[in-house]
């Protein structure tokens, strides 16, 4: 992946995120913070795909990311965590794989429509999972920076 590439990838990244965020009301002061969690979740994604890890784990590596950098966003900007969880994840939403998947229903061929079907639902579930962990690691921080304090 040469420079060219990657500015790309960030510059993309970075409007598809602000961009959905913009549709879904998002106040104007998390904006940019959105923008910039979505590329490092992209990017996450982008270099442990080409590392060959696979392209469920790296999603559930790439939520885990999005969902821990949301978690400090939140609580910097004093602003509910799902306001940079949601528009930062819509660079991994698995759109292409569920595109083919009724593209492929359609005109008959079941066995790569099921193969379609079966990796976005496999995506799906490890961006799920990765959000899942983020808050379970977020909780256990807090919990024991709490009791390390009192």
């Amino acid at each position: 992946m040469d420079l060219t590439t990657i500015v790309i990838h960030v510059i993309f990244s970075y409007l598809a995120t602000v961009g959905f965020a913009v549709t879904l009301n998002i106040p104007r002061s998390a904006l940019n913070v959105c923008g910039l969690i979505g590329v490092l979740g992209w990017m996450t994604y982008k270099f442990l795909y080409l590392a060959h890890t696979g392209m469920v784990l790296a999603n559930l590596v790439a939520a885990v990311v999005i969902g821990i950098c949301s978690v400090i966003a939140a609580r910097i900007k004093q602003k509910p965590m799902i306001l940079f969880n949601v528009p930062s994840l819509v660079p991994l939403v698995p759109g292409g794989q569920a595109y083919r998947a009724v593209y492929y229903f359609a005109f008959k061929n079941d066995e790569l429509a099921l193969r379609f079907l079966v990796e976005a639902g496999m995506i799906a579930g490890a961006l799920a999972m990765g959000f899942f962990l983020a808050e379970l690691l977020a909780q256990v921080y807090f919990k024991f920076s709490e009791q390390k304090r009192a």
